[in-house]
């Protein structure tokens, strides 16, 4: 039963660490983490970064540590931002959770607010009191992506720790490990652009992973590209050609490439930004372009008319080339 279970489920969650051990960065958080426990001195922890870096991962494989199967349930009460953390929760599930002793003679509670920047203000204020009060029988472990949303008060009372963005040699090995383990044909340059695309999301690696090899059969550049709707390497360099230095006719023909291909507008334009900062310009014409394009950008994401936006980029490209010739 028990292996019928695990081929159902998602690679992201079939794969996911379930020791400190096999977690694959951060060593430093998670060598102090793991003498805060070995020590018996762990504190109210608060761990923010990007989605994807191994913040909930850590903090369940720390609670594996703490607990044995049989504590798991009556020890560890874990909520995430589907469930409901405003005020009434704090002063209800919490606060009961946090008040009532364990059936252990020693050690505390735990508990786990995971997505925690989506809880109210006034939810996070009561949270202060219920720390404090009961810091002898539980402690808390803030999880967050935007350290800015958790208001200052929680902020003191915790030991804060930074996951930061995953790098290509820290996500490799994983993604390697997967790859032998499911058994899948992925090439050198589909392995890059995973790396590429996920921004060090090991999360998303692994997504975008399953979906490509579940999709094509095969993982490739160009059907990893194909399969999120990203514009690939070769199409952003053929739109920069046309628009740095064909007629505006012809510049504007990249419509039927991006109908065709069924590219956003919104992807095209960080791609070009990344592009346009690799190529040799002038310091004003690329002042003047990285201002028009992130004003496109905004009145993209406002809603505008993709068709006028685009008229508008290469409008951008073509007033810079004129500033070039003077």
């Amino acid at each position: 039963m028990g292996s019928k279970k695990q081929i159902n489920l998602p690679w992201v969650e079939k794969y996911r660490p379930s020791t400190l051990n096999d977690l694959i960065s951060h060593e430093d958080i998670i060598r102090t983490i793991n003498k805060f426990i070995d020590e018996n001195h762990l504190p109210h922890l608060l761990l923010y970064g990007p989605p994807g870096t191994g913040k909930t991962s850590t903090i369940l494989a720390c609670a594996k540590k703490l607990y044995t199967p049989a504590q798991f349930n009556s020890m560890v009460l874990e909520l995430n931002a589907s469930d409901d953390r405003g005020i009434g929760s704090v002063r209800g599930q919490i606060l009961s959770f946090a008040s009532t002793g364990t059936m252990y003679k020693s050690g505390f509670k735990l508990i786990i607010l995971d997505e925690a920047d989506a809880m109210t203000n006034d939810a996070q204020n009561a949270l202060r009191r219920i720390m404090e009060k009961y810091t002898d029988n539980v402690r808390f472990c803030i999880i967050c992506n935007y350290l800015s949303k958790i208001i200052p008060a929680l902020q003191s009372r915790c030991t804060k720790f930074r996951f930061g963005p995953l790098s290509p040699d820290q996500i490799l090995p994983r993604l390697e490990h997967v790859i032998k383990e499911e058994n899948i044909s992925v090439t050198e340059d589909g392995k890059k652009a995973l790396m590429t695309l996920s921004g060090g999301d090991m999360r998303k690696v692994i997504n975008v992973l399953q979906s490509t090899w579940l999709a094509f059969g095969s993982v490739t550049e160009e059907n990893v590209y194909l399969c999120v709707g990203h514009p690939l390497p070769v199409d952003i360099k053929n739109i920069v050609n046309w628009l740095l230095n064909e007629q505006y006719m012809m510049a504007y023909s990249m419509e039927d490439l991006k109908l065709k291909k069924g590219l956003a507008l919104q992807d095209i334009l960080t791609q070009l930004h990344t592009f346009i900062n690799r190529i040799d310009l002038p310091d004003n014409i690329i002042m003047e372009l990285i201002i028009k394009l992130a004003e496109i950008e905004k009145r993209t994401a406002a809603g505008c008319s993709e068709s006028v936006q685009l008229n508008a980029l290469v409008s951008a490209f073509q007033c810079a080339r004129d500033i070039e010739k003077v």
